[in-house]
């Protein structure tokens, strides 16, 4: 666990509710969510993958939680991180650290 440092509270990518994490992109996270405070775990490999494969690119958040579109970051995610839907975690992450911005339901990646 990443006990050295709080964790934070954000909104998910579509502000319907909120999640808390601990750690950072660039050290890996530790992410809370749901009722049942279920945990993904990111790694900074991941995460320094992920952000290479997205540089520069404009693309769909994809937060559905069975049918997230081929080439958005929720189709990344389940396919390289977690079965689980966490595109709307991850991608608020992503723009509260400065690594991408929001454009409706697209997430520009820096």
């Amino acid at each position: 666990m990443m006990c050295e440092n709080t964790a934070k509270e954000l909104k998910t990518w579509g502000g319907g509710s909120t999640f808390s994490y601990k750690g950072n992109v660039a050290t890996g996270t530790e992410i809370a969510f749901g009722k049942t405070n279920a945990v993904v775990k990111i790694t900074k490999e991941q995460f320094e993958q992920l952000l290479t494969a997205f540089r520069g690119k404009s693309v769909k958040a994809g937060t559905s939680r069975d049918m997230a579109p081929a080439g958005s970051l929720g189709h990344w995610l389940q396919q390289n991180i977690s079965r689980s839907a966490t595109a709307s975690y991850v991608g608020a992450i992503l723009v509260d650290e400065g690594y991408a911005q929001k454009d409706g339901s697209m997430i520009i990646f820096l």
